[in-house]
């Protein structure tokens, strides 16, 4: 990426962050208008360092397949599926678009940062098991889950997933469901792709080891953008009509010194996310399947569990977690001080309503901290018997922020998703929370664009432009299960993802 080149005075866009959310927003801008004149900094020496990173996220083409805190069970004890209606919907979205730049040869091989592996929903326990046979049953009305299969069977899942069912006692109550249009996603290299292609293709580079310091209203209703040169310590200012905040966990710190008043009580809860990584190739390769359990009672909705085959630089890999742990950084490569920092007057009701009404969570981020090698082997054990503990390492994963927003009953409430803060006119938004953001990117650029174009993005041209790189961005898919289903299956061919390999 380029940092040597000199910062023009006046952009378009100017986007704060070299990841998944600012490489979306800006490819997409480009391909509906080339005219448009946009600027990326990252405080970084190179892009997609921080969440976007393949070693810093599970990489789960999130589809709601196997995520069992999208889909709640209700009190009369029915399954709430409409979160991972609107997950999976999202999701197919990113890969319209995937396969609208394979399809117009801006990516040549897809096999750089998408491939099939079945997604599975684990269970243990009566109870458990009869909570996934009616998520099962439920999801298997709507056309985007067909296909979905659920087995009690220890031979069937034997087939599934062999690493997981070798030395499991024939009596254990278990359950499994298996969706075989699961995907594992590098969003890293898929972010470095996306630069490349708008550097080489749409001459719009990425300045590296650019901070941005301040965004300050201007009298003619622009931004003034003020920029650091952290290699030469350079100030540098310029104009910007849009500015997107997409800087990750370094996101919130820099909205709060923005002037629009939709920022007020928002905070930021910072969580790190450790990993077991597989060192020996004979067990990585007797397993082909991401394979998600259920999140402790107490435990926050990330904590799944989850036993996942990975493609990392070019190899295949076993990864096991997340584990928690806690750090007042706010990002991987930042500083302690971030959370402290983050506490203005605006936030701290909403602050400490979320901590008084989270001590679960404050007992479940203490017991994992102090977890040892051991513990978490332990833990691994559920999913993998005769685990040995010399077989696996552990790798510190990405840095997340949790958002923290306002709540008339409660002060506070701690939300697990990921949402767009944006001026009442938006010429300034920013991009806050996790999971599972970066499988959702294209659609909240979609919906991004709308508000922050509102005219433009009505035009005929505009429309045109949206259907050709994403033929349901504006469509319900319940409400076209044939156009969908067809479309699903040439995204699939296009992406090389609708045969899925067998297992060893």
């Amino acid at each position: 990426m380029n940092s040597s080149e000199k910062i023009n005075e006046h952009y378009d866009l100017i986007c704060a962050g070299g990841g998944i959310m600012s490489a979306t927003l800006a490819l997409m801008l480009k391909l509906i208008d080339k005219n448009q004149k946009i600027l990326i900094l990252e405080r970084l020496d190179q892009v997609a360092l921080e969440s976007s990173a393949a070693w810093n996220n599970a990489g789960t083409g999130h589809s709601a397949f196997c995520e069992m805190n999208y889909t709640p069970e209700r009190e009369d004890g029915s399954i709430d599926i409409s979160k991972a209606i609107k997950v999976c919907a999202q999701f197919e979205k990113s890969k319209q678009f995937w396969s609208f730049l394979v399809e117009r040869n801006f990516i040549e091989n897809p096999k750089t940062f998408i491939h099939a592996v079945p997604h599975h929903s684990w269970v243990e326990g009566e109870l458990n098991v009869a909570f996934l046979k009616k998520r099962v049953a439920e999801m298997k009305r709507y056309p985007m889950f067909e296909g979905m299969q659920f087995t009690e069977d220890a031979a069937e899942m034997q087939k599934w997933f062999p690493l997981m069912m070798t030395a499991r006692d024939a009596t254990e109550k278990i359950a499994a469901s298996r969706m075989e249009l699961g995907t594992e996603v590098n969003y890293g290299e898929l972010t470095r792709t996306y630069f490349r292609i708008l550097e080489e293709k749409f001459d719009t580079p990425v300045f590296t080891q650019h901070e941005v310091e301040d965004v300050d209203p201007e009298k003619n209703d622009d931004w003034l953008v003020k920029i650091k040169n952290l290699a030469t310590k350079e100030k540098i200012h310029c104009d910007a009509e849009h500015v997107f905040i997409g800087a990750g966990g370094g996101a919130l710190p820099l909205l709060q010194k923005v002037e629009i008043e939709e920022k007020e009580g928002y905070g930021g809860f910072p969580v790190s996310g450790e990993w077991l990584i597989c060192n020996k190739r004979e067990i990585i390769e007797k397993h082909h399947a991401k394979v998600y359990g259920k999140a402790e009672v107490g435990a926050p909705p990330m904590s799944m569990p989850h036993l996942d085959t990975r493609y990392i630089d070019g190899k295949r890999e076993l990864l096991f977690g997340p584990f928690a742990g806690f750090s007042t950084k706010f990002l991987k490569q930042g500083s302690y001080l971030d959370l402290f920092k983050s506490i203005k007057w605006d936030n701290i009701p909403s602050m400490w309503g979320v901590f008084w009404h989270n001590i679960p969570l404050t007992k479940y981020l203490i017991e994992q901290v102090r977890m040892g090698h051991e513990d978490r082997m332990e833990t691994l054990r559920k999913f993998v018997k005769n685990a040995k503990s010399h077989d696996w390492d552990l790798k510190v994963a990405g840095q997340r922020v949790q958002i923290i927003k306002r709540d008339e009953e409660e002060g506070g409430t701690l939300e697990f998703g990921t949402e767009v803060v944006h001026s009442k006119d938006g010429r300034i938004t920013a991009l806050l929370g996790a999971s599972p953001g970066a499988s959702v990117a294209v659609d909240i650029m979609v919906n991004l664009l709308h508000f922050v174009y509102p005219l433009k993005a009505e035009t005929k041209e505009w429309q045109r432009k949206f259907s050709e790189m994403i033929p349901l961005w504006n469509q319900e898919i319940e409400s076209n299960p044939e156009m969908f289903k067809k479309i699903r299956a040439q995204c699939s061919e296009t992406l090389q993802i609708n045969l899925p390999p067998k297992y060893i």
